[in-house]
C-alpha cells in the first residue's frame, strides 16, 4: 500500500501552481470577468500561460507534446485552481477532452489532436449530460448510419465551456433503450458545423456552460471514438478522470475558505476580544479542520489509484467526490456564517467561493449520485 504522499517532482508541480494561480488566476481576475459579463469565461492570454507551464500538457504523452505527469500531478493544479477560483478551459480541455481522446480515440486521432491541445490551438468540451441530474447512461441524442457516415440528432446541457469549445465530445446512441449502457457512441463534432446550435449559458458562479442542439448534423466516420454502441466504458472512466480532479478543486476552494475564515476569527473583535478566542466557534472549525484532513487523503487515494489502474479506482473517486462535495458545502456555509453580516456582501470573497462549490458539486454528479454510485460498486 503506497503512502498518501507527493513525491518531489509532484511537489515541485504544486509549489509551482501556486505561485501560477495566486499571482496570474486570482480571484479579482474572476470578479472582473463576472462585472464585465465576459463572453468567453477566461482570459486567452492565460490560458497561453498555462500552456507554457505545462499545465495544459500534464495528461498529454511526452510524444504527443505533453509531460503525461499523471492524475495526481493534474490534481495539484486542479486544487490550486479552486484555491484562487481561477476561471479556464482546464477542466474541459486539459481534463475531460484529453481523458476521452486517451480513452477511446485511436492513435491517429492522438497524433492530429493531443499535440494541438498541449500547444493551446485546439480547445474541447463533453457534451454528455441531457437530464438535470448527472446520469451519463440517459442518453436520448441519436447516432444514425447513413451512407459511409452518421447523421446526430439530439440537445445537451451543462456542456462546460461548449460555447468556445472547436470541437466537443458527445455522447449517443446508435442503439437501445434510452436509459441503457449498451449501444452508446462517442463523436467528434465542429461546433461551427451545419445543424450545431449553441446557446451560452451563465451559471452560478459566474462561468459559463452551453445548451447544444444538433439537427441532423452530418459526422464522418474518422470522427467517432472507439467502436459505434460501444464506447459506454471509455466515457464513464472518462468521467472518473474528471471528477477526481473536481473533487480536487472543491478541496482547494474548501481548504482556502476555511483559512481565510480562520484569519477573519483571529481578527475581528466582539466585546474587546477576537472572536476567534470563543470555545464554539473553535469547536466549529475544529470539526471543519478534521474534515477537511479527511478529504485531502481520500481525494490523493482516488486520483493515485486511476494513475495505478487500480481496480476499485472508481469506488474511490465517487466516494472522493461525495465527501469533496459534502464538505465543501460545510466549509462554504460555515465561511459565510462565521464572517457574520459581512460574509452575505459581494464586498468579500467568500460568497464567491460558495456559488463556485454549488456548481462543481452537482457538475457531473452531486453527493446524492457518488454516495449512491460508491454503494452499488461496492455491491450494496
Amino acid at each position: 500500500m503506497s503512502a498518501l504522499v507527493l513525491n518531489e517532482e509532484q511537489q515541485m508541480l504544486k509549489d509551482a501552481a501556486t505561485r501560477f494561480m495566486a499571482e496570474s488566476a486570482p480571484v479579482s481576475q474572476l470578479r472582473a470577468l463576472r462585472d464585465s459579463n465576459d463572453e468567453t469565461g477566461f482570459s486567452r492570454e492565460l490560458w497561453q500561460s498555462m500552456v507554457e507551464m505545462g499545465f495544459v500538457g500534464t495528461l498529454i504523452p511526452e510524444a504527443l507534446g505533453g509531460s503525461q505527469f499523471g492524475y495526481v500531478g493534474m490534481g495539484q493544479v486542479s486544487e490550486q485552481a479552486g484555491r484562487n477560483l481561477s476561471a479556464s478551459p482546464l477542466l474541459s480541455t486539459a481534463v475531460g477532452g484529453v481523458a476521452a481522446l486517451l480513452l477511446a480515440g485511436s492513435s491517429a486521432q492522438q497524433q492530429m489532436l493531443l499535440p494541438k491541445v498541449a500547444a493551446g490551438e485546439l480547445l474541447l468540451a463533453l457534451a454528455v449530460d441531457e437530464t438535470p441530474r448527472h446520469n451519463p447512461a440517459q442518453v436520448s441524442t441519436r447516432l444514425e448510419a447513413k451512407g459511409d457516415g452518421y447523421l446526430l440528432s439530439g440537445r445537451k446541457q451543462f456542456v462546460v465551456d461548449g460555447h468556445v469549445a472547436d470541437k466537443l465530445i458527445v455522447s449517443a446512441r446508435s442503439s437501445g433503450a434510452d436509459s441503457e449502457r449498451e449501444g452508446i457512441s462517442l463523436v467528434l463534432v465542429d461546433r461551427t458545423a451545419a445543424g450545431v446550435t449553441v446557446e451560452r449559458v451563465s451559471m452560478a458562479d459566474s462561468r459559463n456552460a452551453a445548451l447544444v442542439s444538433f439537427d441532423q448534423v452530418q459526422v464522418s466516420a474518422d470522427d467517432l471514438l472507439g467502436e459505434a454502441g460501444q464506447a459506454f466504458a471509455a466515457l464513464e472512466l472518462t468521467l472518473d478522470v474528471v471528477n477526481g480532479q473536481l473533487a480536487a478543486e472543491l478541496l482547494g476552494l474548501s481548504l482556502e475558505s476555511f483559512e481565510r475564515t480562520v484569519a477573519y476569527l483571529q481578527e475581528r473583535k466582539q466585546f474587546g476580544v477576537t472572536i476567534g478566542s470563543f470555545q464554539a466557534l473553535q469547536h466549529r472549525c475544529a470539526h471543519l479542520f478534521s474534515e477537511l484532513e479527511l478529504v485531502k487523503s481520500v481525494v490523493l487515494k482516488a486520483l493515485m489509484a486511476l494513475d495505478a489502474g487500480a481496480e476499485d479506482a472508481a469506488q474511490l473517486v465517487s466516494l472522493a467526490k461525495a465527501k469533496a462535495a459534502e464538505v465543501a458545502e460545510l466549509a462554504t456555509n460555515e465561511a459565510v456564517q462565521l464572517h457574520g453580516g459581512m460574509g452575505m456582501t459581494d464586498e468579500f470573497d467568500i460568497g464567491l467561493f460558495m456559488k463556485r462549490a454549488r456548481c462543481v458539486q452537482t457538475l457531473f454528479g452531486d453527493y446524492r449520485y457518488h454516495a449512491n454510485r460508491f454503494a452499488l460498486l461496492r455491491g450494496y
